[in-house]
């Protein structure tokens, strides 16, 4: 049997690896990959075909390519409304991102360095909030907020988003392993206040942690569809998983399913748009602290 060996930087020589071992992990991974990655070719296929040519044959290859005659279809559809939905969209991600990154970095900041009576007790709450489905919390946000006026307004999905109880428990386990209590100690000796040391000492040192933060709740935002459907009745407040659900179900009334799908190559798009300039700051801490 083939077998690899894997040299330490010592010089010595680790443990053997089967060939076939290696090669079945790789058949595994490739079929994993394949799986994952075919509805998102025949999507974007989709979206450069006609409507007559959607349903034809070669289902997974290019045919007529009518991308651009489709994203002219998309923004004006219903007025040009998809742009709305899109601007919605990034403003509830981004701000809700923003705002819920922020409060997970003092809550766990202050979990991680501050010893108060009950810290436990709050953290044990915060583990079972991670453990309870955002969906779970949709109906009693619908009552409360309608109880104060807030239903069918910005406030009733951005509100609910800025609070991340599993950004709090990232927050506080960095905070705990990656900023040192020498460091904050050499801060108060120097004179600096707390609020000081946290936003010139603490921030930096745990911006891995806060990067990653704020890509899952972006992303968790942005495709929350449960809250928005159900606190937001005008079309013009939606975010564009709403509006495109409402297109998907509009065939009928003449949309076609190709602007439905071309809208959602275009939010796709802004996804990754959003990912790329952050992921250099988010693989720069993922090894921080492994090897000392």
């Amino acid at each position: 049997m083939t077998t690899t060996r894997y040299a330490t930087s010592s010089g010595t020589t680790a443990r053997k690896v089967p060939l076939a071992s290696r090669s079945g992990v790789f058949l595994v991974l490739l079929l994993f990959s394949v799986y994952t990655l075919i509805p998102l070719w025949w999507l974007l296929v989709s979206a450069t075909k006609s409507s007559g040519d959607l349903f034809g044959d070669g289902g997974l290859w290019f045919s007529h390519f009518d991308l651009w005659t489709n994203i002219r279809a998309v923004f004006h559809q219903q007025d040009g409304i998809f742009g709305r939905w899109i601007l919605n969209s990034v403003l509830y991600s981004a701000g809700g991102a923003f705002v819920a990154t922020l409060i997970s970095a003092m809550a766990g900041y202050a979990l991680a360095k501050y010893p108060f009576r009950g810290r436990d007790l709050a953290f044990n709450i915060v583990l079972g909030a991670v453990l309870i489905p955002a969906s779970m919390f949709a109906l009693p946000l619908y009552l409360m907020f309608s109880s104060i006026g807030l239903v069918n307004t910005y406030w009733a999905v951005f509100l609910p988003c800025i609070v991340s109880p599993f950004g709090v428990y990232l927050a506080r386990i960095y905070a705990a392993d990656g900023v040192p209590y020498e460091l904050l100690e050499a801060g108060r000796v120097d004179g600096a206040s707390e609020a000081r040391i946290f936003w010139r000492i603490a921030m930096p040192v745990m911006s891995p942690a806060l990067v990653t933060i704020f890509l899952f709740q972006f992303v968790g935002i942005w495709n929350n569809y449960l809250l928005p459907v159900l606190m937001l009745n005008d079309d013009k407040l939606q975010p564009v998983t709403v509006g495109l659900a409402g297109w998907r179900n509009g065939f009928e009334n003449g949309i076609p399913y190709t602007v439905t799908l071309t809208g959602a190559v275009l939010s796709l798009t802004l996804l990754v748009i959003a990912f790329l300039p952050l992921q250099r700051f988010w693989r720069s801490g993922l090894a921080a602290g492994s090897v000392k």
